[in-house]
């Protein structure tokens, strides 16, 4: 059996939810780590500060590394992590709708951009959607777990 972790930040804890929705989860649901703050990413999930300070906080870099200290802090097969700006407004020159959305098993890691446009709420659901949808298509493996 497959177990997956999660890591989040604009999404708050959504992508978990939408997982343990489904039942049987806790057969491969570990856990989440809801790293809203910068300190967080890089105390907890183990995020280098200097990839923060480089990059950024809402970057590919910063959310797969997110996605890999999850993995590795609950030693789990497979992890997705966000890291971006819902909205409504700007911040930090990021534009509002922009997630970073990183998922990794203990080999490989990918990441992709996503250019929401809806109010902060449709932001985080349509991020968290998107986010399992890109776990199970970099990693067809976990598409059965994942579904309802």
């Amino acid at each position: 059996m497959f177990t997956v972790s999660t890591a989040e930040s604009c999404t708050g804890g959504n992508i978990a939810h939408l997982i343990t929705e489904v039942p049987g989860s806790s057969n491969y649901f570990k856990g989440s780590v809801v790293s809203y703050a910068t300190e967080v990413k890089v105390k907890v999930l183990g995020v280098p500060a200097e990839l923060v300070k480089k990059y950024g906080v809402v970057s590919s870099q910063v959310a797969e590394s997110m996605a890999n200290g999850v993995r590795c802090l609950m030693d789990t097969d497979y992890a997705i992590s966000t890291t971006g700006v819902a909205g409504p407004g700007d911040a930090d020159g990021v534009k509002a709708g922009t997630v970073w959305v990183a998922v990794c098993s203990r080999t490989e890691v990918y990441s992709t951009m996503l250019e929401l446009s809806g109010t902060r709420t449709e932001n985080i659901q349509e991020a968290s959607r998107l986010a399992i949808e890109f776990l199970s298509k970099c990693f067809p493996a976990v598409l059965f777990l994942l579904s309802k």
